[in-house]
């Protein structure tokens, strides 16, 4: 198929290398050129403007935030305004559900299609193809767009013909991640102080209870302080929690725990953790509790430069 593929942070790509790996003739933009040389060399094209990337038969877009979204949907010479009728826009980013709703209408009405299709999975699983996508749009949509979702990710997961409510169940995932995070470090802060081993506390619960991904991936990180370089940084995670608090705000549905996670990033912010990785919240419990600090919360304007 003939792509365009918008958004070159660490997650999108590994998957424009994906979609290149799989034959597809992907069309690359990114705000900042430099960081389409690596696909060029791997036989991407590179696109000067996003119209450039807007020709073929879908556009996939992964950007940071719902800003950087509407920026290149809806401005000038934008996804929307470009695309052809028809065509499909692959949304990717972890956004609101007001503008996911936002999306399917402007589409709906130029008779371009969207599927809604964020991915569960940190940049290295992106790289190796193995992400889990969860995707929503009309059925014929997502079939069409099957060849994209298959060479990006191990797993299509379709949950609704509704764009907007792939993206309701992505932010749901990552508020149950967060919150994974948080009871992991509280944990772990108490068996610390009590003086056992934290490496040898998670070998045992990830054997006895918790045998997941999830929970071996970012107990370790919590054990051994290793926020940096950041997987997935700090304040996407924020805003990810700040996002599905909305929602919930939308739906009448009290998170009194999504409110407490709101907080411990809005701890982690003011600390100056915004370079480190999201799971850097589960390690302000032990500090809380007056343990050494494991692992760098601060960082100097001077290194962030």
């Amino acid at each position: 198929m003939k792509i365009g593929f918008i958004g070159l942070g660490r997650m999108g790509a590994g998957m424009a290398a994906n979609l290149l790996k799989a034959g597809h003739e992907v069309t690359v933009y990114n705000r900042s050129p430099a960081k389409t040389a690596a696909l060029a060399a791997q036989g991407a094209k590179v696109a000067v403007t996003i119209a450039d990337a807007c020709r073929g038969e879908a556009v996939l877009t992964m950007l940071a935030n719902d800003q950087a979204v509407e920026d290149v949907v809806f401005g000038d010479g934008g996804v929307i305004e470009t695309l052809s009728p028809g065509a499909i826009h692959i949304s990717s980013s972890t956004i609101s559900v007001v503008l996911a709703e936002r999306l399917t209408l402007a589409h709906r009405e130029l008779n371009s299609r969207l599927v809604s299709a964020p991915v569960f999975g940190r940049p290295e699983v992106a790289a190796a193809g193995q992400l889990a996508v969860v995707a929503a749009g009309p059925a014929a949509a997502i079939d069409d767009a099957g060849p994209i979702l298959d060479a990006i990710g191990r797993a299509t997961f379709i949950v609704s013909e509704t764009p907007a409510h792939a993206n309701l169940v992505k932010l749901s995932g990552n508020f149950l991640l967060a919150s994974v995070i948080e009871a992991l470090g509280e944990a772990m802060a108490l068996v610390g102080k009590a003086g056992i081993d934290r490496t040898r506390y998670l070998d045992t619960i990830t054997s006895a209870l918790f045998d997941v991904p999830a929970y071996r991936l970012y107990g370790a990180m919590i054990a051994e302080g290793r926020f940096e370089p950041a997987g997935f940084a700090a304040p996407l995670g924020q805003k990810d929690i700040r996002l599905a608090l909305a929602a919930a705000e939308g739906l009448n549905v009290p998170m009194p725990l999504a409110s407490l996670l709101r907080d411990r990033f809005l701890t982690l912010m003011a600390q100056g953790g915004d370079q480190l990785d999201w799971s850097a919240i589960g390690g302000l419990a032990a500090a809380d509790a007056g343990q050494p600090r494991r692992g760098r919360t601060n960082t100097s304007d001077a290194e962030r430069t």
